[in-house]
């Protein structure tokens, strides 16, 4: 993991010195967004709203994690969500698998099993080892929470397709590379991996 001195500005600029297709998507995109650490407080809420998140267009993700905040009346809390019936969650929209998974998380919080307030004294690996005990939270999810709860700025999410399709046109690549071959291409980027992974998908929306 990168010193947590480096600020974003440094590493972007630090990408695009060493790689010329990141040079470009830089001068395209412009620099990724800061990332701050979401305080342990907020984290449940947050990886909360990652398996509402997942396999759902952000539109009708984002429609549905409204109707849950505001169920919970506002407070996403493992106790609130244990207070809630699986009626309540399931009528905001969410799948009975995503009901389930979410009040696992829950379970699991109370329990001490999973402790989110001490999760981010753990390496990567260990946070995914740590998260993915949870029903329905794999490794993708655990990578988000890494790069977007945590800020960890080396995560690299070799099973993303936007990532895959990202990387694949913008080296120029005949198609998506697979989530092992992404996993080599990605050693050059090393301790900045997170960044790229962005460009990645601002690589994959153009058109």
């Amino acid at each position: 993991m990168p010193s947590p001195t480096v600020t974003v500005t440094e590493a972007v600029a630090a990408l695009g010195s060493r790689d010329p297709v990141l040079a470009r998507l830089i001068e395209r995109h412009g620099a990724a967004p800061p990332r701050r650490r979401v305080p342990a407080s907020d984290r449940f809420g947050a990886l909360a709203r990652m398996i509402v998140h997942q396999q759902l267009a952000g539109s009708a993700a984002a429609s549905i994690h409204r109707r849950f905040v505001d169920a919970l009346g506002g407070e996403v809390t493992a106790a609130s969500v244990l207070a809630a019936s699986p009626a309540l969650l399931t009528s905001c929209g969410l799948s009975r698998a995503k009901e389930a998974s979410i009040r696992d998380l829950a379970d699991k919080v109370l329990s001490g099993e999973v402790e989110l307030d001490r999760i981010g004294r753990l390496a990567d690996a260990d946070v995914v080892a740590h998260l993915t005990v949870v029903r329905g939270v794999g490794p993708w999810t655990a990578q988000m929470f890494l790069m977007n709860t945590l800020s960890r700025l080396d995560v690299w999410p070799t099973g993303d397709f936007g990532v895959r399709a990202g990387f694949g046109r913008a080296w120029g690549l005949d198609g998506p590379p697979a989530p092992n071959e992404l996993e080599a291409l990605g050693e050059p980027f090393r301790p900045y991996r997170s960044l790229v992974a962005w460009y990645c998908w601002r690589a994959a929306d153009e058109r």
